[in-house]
């Protein structure tokens, strides 16, 4: 049976509000609003037509409906993931989803009280980097557990992973974990005045470790990824940070901390992808493989080359394979 191509939803005032900035954003022409709508909008970028009544319903049709409902209604729009049917219904869950394997039995360590920390976008060409922080303890980490936490790679669909970030993020409240969102101008400033990525990993990490310790000032020890030299990230903490046990290990993913960590950070990447995507009206896909490439000669061609500090990160050699497809080269690159 092919996907729907029609999606509809019941919208409150403020998702209105969010619906009629996405509309006049850039990536949508008008249209005439048929009866009873307060707006109408075509994108020829998503491949699709919106339409807000005055009752809040929102209707999208068009053969890319299920994408922009996905990257720009979930994330900007309705701040929640669901799968819908063309009713607006919730649609029956994936085949063998519920054949899910069993939970492992969490370690001594993952029990213990502490804060992991991860990163998303570091190998990603467009896009920001995020840094995320999550505590845990002998109460919250079988809850993260039962949540679906694990090592954010054993997640391959990226809506599930953002479900999972969005009930962490419940459970653990704004105290218990921290989001550090880095947009491509000030990760490229950052980078030309460091020159390295892993002392802007350190940075981060710390402050998102620090983040955390301000409001659970009891925590005893954290937990990351190695990346680097094993002692980058413990130099870069405040004093705050010092006092603690810091360990950094390969895989450290594996711990539920970490793992939650990694999923917040991925949920925000991800949703940065979304509005990336919105205001320049153009896809903005992950990784840095030739269609990724692909899409950053686009932006260059719509938008010109200084549009590129808000959209890559500019060390990558990607950029210089952008450059030369589209017949320009680093000089016409402003300074982030």
């Amino acid at each position: 049976m092919p996907a729907p191509s029609t999606f509809s939803f019941p919208l409150d005032a403020t998702q209105r509000a969010s619906l009629l900035e996405v509309l006049r954003g850039g990536a949508f022409r008008d249209l005439p609003a048929p009866a009873y709508a307060t707006a109408a909008g075509e994108s020829p970028s998503w491949h699709c037509n919106v339409v807000l009544y005055a009752s809040g319903k929102c209707v999208v049709q068009g053969k890319g409906a299920r994408e922009f409902v996905e990257n720009v209604m979930e994330p900007m729009v309705l701040r929640r993931l669901v799968l819908v049917a063309p009713d607006g219904s919730p649609a029956p869950a994936a085949a063998g989803a519920a054949k899910a394997a069993a939970a492992p039995v969490l370690s001594a360590e993952a029990l213990s009280p502490h804060v992991g920390v991860d990163e998303s976008g570091k190998g990603d060409f467009l896009g920001p980097l995020v840094v995320a922080a999550a505590y845990t303890d002998a109460d919250l980490g079988p809850k993260l557990l039962a949540l679906g936490v694990r090592d954010s790679k054993q997640i391959t669909s990226d809506r599930r992973a953002c479900e999972i970030a969005a009930k962490i993020r419940a459970l653990l409240g704004p105290s218990r974990c921290s989001v550090l969102k880095m947009g491509c101008r000030a990760y490229n400033r950052l980078h030309a005045k460091m020159r390295n990525v892993n002392r802007i990993l350190s940075w981060a990490h710390a402050r998102c470790i620090e983040n955390v310790l301000e409001r659970v000032p009891d925590c005893p020890m954290a937990i990351s990824d190695q990346f680097g030299r094993a002692d980058s990230v413990k130099n870069a903490l405040l004093e705050r940070g010092r006092r603690i046990e810091f360990r950094s290990r390969p895989r450290a993913e594996s711990d539920i901390a970490v793992a939650a960590a990694s999923l917040l950070a991925r949920e925000a990447f991800l949703q940065s992808l979304a509005e990336l995507s919105t205001r320049f009206a153009l896809p903005f896909p992950k990784g840095a493989a030739p269609h990724v490439r692909k899409a950053a000669e686009e932006i260059v061609r719509k938008h010109g080359p200084a549009a590129l500090p808000d959209c890559c990160k500019l060390h990558f050699r990607t950029l210089d394979e952008v450059l030369a497809a589209t017949g320009l080269s680093r000089a016409d690159v402003p300074a982030p």
